[in-house]
């Protein structure tokens, strides 16, 4: 039977992590969390695998707000000392930037009782608690195009597979697309898209399908693009994919090529109003359980090895942490992003003008 609550035995580590965690009935009234995530299917899936167990566990009630990913709302919240959301859900770049500019707090292990080990070298990264893991895919509806894409070379054929794509509005992960797609070794991407001949070699593949795209900019908007049939494939994230073929029951699949994986971590921006509390939940939602549980809402792979065995089996082949998605995932490099998103995001955005 599947569980929801947390284990007697998880609980008393929780408890002992933060020192302080009382039970339900004794918490105080005032006791409250904001949580910030990405809203639609992912937020939804994290309050019924975590939000909502925690309160039950802890007696803290669990306020949530959504956002896009702004880091400059974080960082006018921080700076002027008007810090209203206690937990943040931060995905790559955004996590690691957000980390070099002091914008959340650099957690404490020993606080949370973790053992670190189990995230691997997700756990390299020092401001949050890693959640879980995700990854921009190619995705088809099978009844429109039975013979789908089977790389990501075929993104770009638009002979081979006619028909408009949907792409993400960002130079992210779509110039290491073209890269790979131009006969670039998976390793090698950011090391070519380091150089100015790597970065015209990108665009150069992205010249061949321009005036095949359609531009999406929010998540939901992919699955519906394959729905319409505006597209026949679409550059989409994992868990949204999965989670509109269950609601609609269509055949979309996805095509597992260069997909583009990263992980999400659970993050205190600086100045949380309410600092124990959020402690408690990052030590709650980084256990086994909350992870496990929320691949029965949406399919994004735990982050904590431990949770792994506690995964139905039938939602293996849609995470991206399998050992078949990893071998020929693309890894993103937040550190590469870092030093060369401004000029790549102005080159983009000047290239989608002309």
């Amino acid at each position: 039977m599947r569980m929801i609550f947390m284990t007697a035995s998880a609980l008393a580590l929780i408890g002992i992590a933060t020192g302080t965690l009382a039970p339900a009935q004794s918490a105080f009234a005032g006791d409250q969390l904001t949580i910030t995530s990405w809203g639609g299917a992912v937020q939804a899936g994290l309050r019924k695998a975590a939000f909502e167990p925690f309160t039950r566990a802890t007696g803290i009630k669990v306020t949530e707000a959504e956002y896009s990913g702004d880091i400059a709302k974080v960082r006018t919240m921080v700076e002027t000392k008007t810090v209203s959301w206690d937990v943040l859900d931060a995905s790559g770049t955004t996590a690691v930037v957000i980390c070099n500019q002091g914008l959340v707090e650099t957690i404490d292990w020993k606080k949370l009782g973790l053992d670190r080990t189990k995230f691997g070298d997700a756990a390299n990264y020092d401001c949050g608690v890693p959640s879980y893991g995700s990854a921009t895919v190619v995705a088809y509806d099978k009844d429109k195009l039975p013979n789908g894409p089977k790389t990501i070379a075929d993104l770009f054929d638009t002979k081979k597979i006619p028909g408009k794509r949907g792409l993400w509005k960002s130079p992210y992960p779509n110039l290491e697309w073209a890269l790979i797609a131009d006969g670039v070794e998976t390793k090698d991407v950011y090391k070519i898209l380091a150089t100015r001949e790597g970065v015209e070699r990108a665009f150069k593949r992205l010249d061949t399908i321009k005036n095949d795209v359609i531009w999406w900019t929010a998540g939901a908007q992919a699955p519906q693009l394959l729905a319409d049939g505006q597209v026949v494939m679409t550059a989409a994230f994992n868990g949204r994919i999965v989670d509109a073929a269950k609601e609609s029951g269509r055949r979309f699949e996805i095509m597992w090529d260069a997909a583009n994986a990263g992980m999400s971590y659970w993050t205190i921006p600086t100045g949380s109003p309410h600092r124990d509390e959020a402690y408690k939940f990052l030590a709650f939602a980084g256990s086994p359980q909350p992870q496990a549980d929320l691949t029965h809402y949406i399919p994004y792979a735990p982050a904590n090895k431990d949770a792994m065995t506690l995964v139905d089996p039938a939602v293996l082949p849609y995470l991206s942490t399998t050992p078949e998605h990893d071998a020929i995932a693309l890894h993103g490099s937040p550190p590469f992003w870092i030093e060369y998103g401004d000029e790549l995001r102005q080159r983009f955005t000047a290239w989608l003008a002309k």
